[in-house]
């Protein structure tokens, strides 16, 4: 067992609130370093995967669609939950395709964070796709209103406007944009 240090907090319980459908909901029961106690709520959500889609002209692939939980219109990344058993880079392949009508030419992973450390447990895993084959199947009219193909040198902009306020797009972006000030966009290291 790791030594304990001097901030680490201390987990006395767990209570499980709701643990249906693709969310457990728990409230923990914590101390603080100087003896504080209060208790957290915490959500515990499986895996997602996102797939980050460039084109040889330096775009990107992206979905418009509404957000309820907020109401508003932003861009974001193909990407969803695992099937049962499904590995992450299939499930990444199959996402992107269903979401957008885009299959990736290639793919490799990219990224991987939690985007809300100290209340949920989600990885992301974000897939880097280097070109992509237009299917011909429509986008996923449940997930999209819009796919398009995004210059790079517009991303800032979009981020800044409030277009695209999702971490599991966010994120990806700005390494991707810092991969090609760093001349490293056609690299195999981007």
């Amino acid at each position: 067992m790791a030594e304990r240090s001097a901030t680490q907090w201390i987990i006395h319980g767990e209570e499980i609130v709701d643990d249906k459908l693709k969310m457990v909901l728990s409230r923990a029961s914590v101390e603080l370093p100087d003896g504080t106690l209060f208790d957290q709520w915490v959500m515990r959500i499986p895996a997602a995967v996102l797939v980050l889609m460039v084109d040889d002209s330096e775009r990107v692939l992206m979905m418009w669609r509404h957000r309820f939980i907020h109401d508003r219109w932003v861009w974001e990344l193909p990407g969803g939950y695992l099937d049962d058993g499904e590995e992450l880079h299939v499930a990444a392949l199959r996402e992107a395709e269903e979401e957008t009508g885009w299959r990736p030419r290639t793919i490799e992973k990219f990224l991987e964070f939690q985007p809300l450390v100290g209340t949920v447990d989600q990885p992301n895993i974000i897939y880097l796709a280097r070109g992509a084959t237009d299917t011909g199947a429509a986008p996923d009219l449940n997930e999209t209103d819009t796919v398009r193909w995004i210059p790079l040198d517009e991303i800032e902009g979009l981020i800044a406007e409030g277009k695209i306020i999702g971490a599991g797009s966010v994120a990806p972006l700005y390494k991707l944009l810092l991969a090609r000030a760093e001349g490293k966009l056609r690299a195999q290291e981007a």
